[in-house]
């Protein structure tokens, strides 16, 4: 389905939008790109090696967030507090990718953090082909993108079309380890819709990152013989005293457009952590809706993220969670030591200004280049002791 969308040609494609009242994607791109302020990652790298003597730079990763490219005008967010430039935010993706690729090193992999294109498009009927542009320009990137799932995935695709898309990057994961370990530690084979999106790999030696499904349980998904529906469904009705369909004001995040956790999730998520725990791993959870109330301006947060912090936690080797979703962005350290970084939204950036980073990784510390409305930040690690 999404395959064989891939190899229509660029005049379909054109043909298409222009029917619909809008420009064609590669003439939007021939907008200005904005200039990306900050340092290059070379000044970037040898600034921060005179900060101490820990200063060997490891490796390096790309974040973004919330994409959220569509082919419509700019209006408010739900809010009305800021503008979404959709159309623009293409243009930021590609300068972000241009960025990244000039780096010296290039970063090893970058994490889109989810919402690649807006629910808009499912609304006019063009999802699959401005995904396919969005694609497009991710194919520019010197290195694998890792993608997150989140709303607006789902309100474009369900779950099937994602599964067999290149949306699902879980053939990067690391099963390398599921021989040394004693228990399941993969769940790359997800054939059925009803598992979760969630997978682990390690780019350099005693580091981990693990991509969680803010959505396994969700009220998007509209299937209900689904086991992830009726999971859905019992989960609100214990926790929430509702039904999936009605929403009142137990608790601000209990919003349909968040998700959150199934039990199958949260216990392998719990063995994965205390494989790297007794590996002396230092470990990177990420996922789209934050899970620290602390950590974002709104009601962005998934529903049952006490559950989600709670193992997180319990583990000394997590250093950082790094989610989208509040295209305000945030940021928290909590009381065990682990980092919550929720990256600004692109859609949300304005013409002459941006929202991504380079996460630098060293022996101590990881610090977060940020540019535009990125904020940089030092995450020091906690002590293992």
């Amino acid at each position: 389905m999404g395959i064989s969308l891939c190899l229509s040609p660029a005049w379909i494609e054109k043909r298409t939008l222009e029917e619909q009242g809008g420009a064609a994607p590669q003439d939007q791109m021939r907008e200005s790109v904005p200039t990306v302020p900050g340092l290059v990652a070379e000044e970037m790298s040898q600034k921060l090696q005179q900060s101490d003597g820990k200063s060997e730079l490891y490796f390096s990763f790309g974040v973004i967030a919330d994409i959220q490219y569509a082919d419509t005008d700019d209006r408010l967010n739900a809010w009305g507090t800021r503008m979404r430039y959709y159309r623009h935010s293409l243009c930021l993706l590609q300068s972000a990718i241009e960025e990244w690729n000039k780096e010296i090193p290039c970063p090893s992999f970058v994490l889109q953090l989810g919402d690649i294109i807006d629910s808009l498009n499912y609304k006019n009927k063009t999802s699959k082909i401005l995904l396919k542009c969005v694609l497009k320009q991710i194919e520019k990137m010197n290195a694998p993108f890792h993608h997150v799932w989140g709303n607006h995935e789902l309100y474009n695709f369900n779950r099937m079309f994602l599964t067999n898309s290149a949306l699902n990057t879980k053939h990067l994961e690391d099963k390398s380890i599921e021989a040394s370990a004693n228990t399941k530690l993969s769940c790359h084979e997800d054939a059925n819709p009803d598992h979760f999106y969630a997978y682990h790999f390690s780019p350099f030696t005693k580091f981990r990152f693990v991509m969680i499904d803010t959505y396994d349980l969700n009220t998007v998904e509209k299937d209900v013989s689904s086991a992830r529906y009726k999971e859905t469904e019992e989960f609100l009705r214990v926790k929430a005293n509702r039904s999936p369909d009605r929403f009142q004001d137990y608790e601000a995040h209990f919003l349909n457009f968040n998700g959150g956790f199934g039990k199958d999730q949260l216990d392998w998520l719990d063995r994965l952590l205390t494989f790297s725990d007794e590996n002396k791993e230092k470990v990177v959870v990420f996922g789209h809706v934050p899970i620290h109330p602390e950590s974002k301006k709104r009601a962005c947060l998934a529903w049952n993220y006490r559950d989600a912090l709670a193992v997180l936690q319990a583990h000394k080797c997590v250093v950082c969670y790094l989610a989208g979703h509040d295209h305000e962005g945030g940021y928290c350290l909590d009381s065990h030591g682990i980092h919550h970084v929720t990256l600004e939204g692109l859609v949300e950036s304005p013409p002459g200004s941006h929202a991504f980073g380079t996460m630098y990784v060293y022996e101590d510390r990881m610090v977060l280049h940020g540019r535009g409305r990125t904020r940089s930040r030092v995450l020091y690690y906690r002590s293992n002791e």
